[in-house]
């Protein structure tokens, strides 16, 4: 079958739906993701999402790792953290019981591992809303990594109330959940932004903007995302 509409359900952010198309020219299934007329992911462009996780973990100190992943997506961050071995837990945040639910019913590419691996956590809820609270992701419980993939951006949120978490105080909030020396990562759709980098720069001691490109086979040429890694 050419294109199949795989689910299709109304939110509270509007109608989200799950397709799977074959790609002629490439002779693959392509899975997006659809929020309204708004495209949100496509699994033919996963490099940075998995990067995201790579470049994160990568200065991510200790030898057993505690990690969030805010987003899950069609699960190429999740998927990414878990082929580290230092990682004892993974909790995966997402604000759609939907996008949990693809999963556990095995609709997607990666959803048999991550649902079969045992120190994964699906976890619904608001990713901005348990960075702000004192109790965090679970119970004040300290994490050594946040790796977070929702928004196209810090300046393209998809709801007004995150806005203010691309804030110093929002992050500031956010770091208190973190051990000491833990690292907070971002996937961003836009280039490295220099108002971004200097908000990190007040929260934490350490940064990097990483530019990640790859092919874009719909283009013929190539695009970039942004992996922010901070400390």
């Amino acid at each position: 079958m050419r294109f199949a509409e795989l689910d299709w359900q109304e939110t509270p952010m509007g109608a989200i739906s799950l397709r799977r198309r074959l790609d002629p020219a490439l002779k693959v299934d392509v899975y997006e993701v659809k929020l309204d007329d708004d495209f949100l992911m496509s699994s033919l462009f996963t490099v940075a999402e998995i990067e995201l996780a790579r470049l994160g973990l990568a200065v991510t100190p200790g030898a057993e790792l505690d990690v969030v992943v805010g987003g899950l997506g069609l699960g190429y961050t999740a998927g990414a953290a878990l082929d580290d071995p230092r990682v004892r837990s993974l909790r995966v945040v997402d604000a759609l019981g939907q996008v949990i639910e693809w999963h556990e019913r095995g609709l997607l590419p990666l959803s048999e591992r991550l649902t079969g691996d045992p120190r994964t956590l699906l976890q619904q809820g608001d990713f901005f809303a348990l960075a702000a609270s004192p109790e965090g992701f679970d119970n004040s419980r300290r994490f050594h990594a946040i790796l977070l993939d929702v928004d196209h951006s810090p300046r393209h949120v998809l709801h007004p109330s995150h806005a203010s978490f691309y804030t110093p105080d929002g992050l500031r909030r956010l770091a208190a959940h973190l051990h000491p020396g833990g690292v907070f990562a971002l996937w961003s759709d836009d280039p490295p932004d220099d108002d971004f980098t200097a908000v990190l720069g007040e929260v934490f001691p350490t940064w990097q903007a990483h530019v990640v490109a790859f092919p874009n086979p719909l283009t013929g040429g190539e695009s970039a995302n942004t992996v922010y890694v901070a400390s």
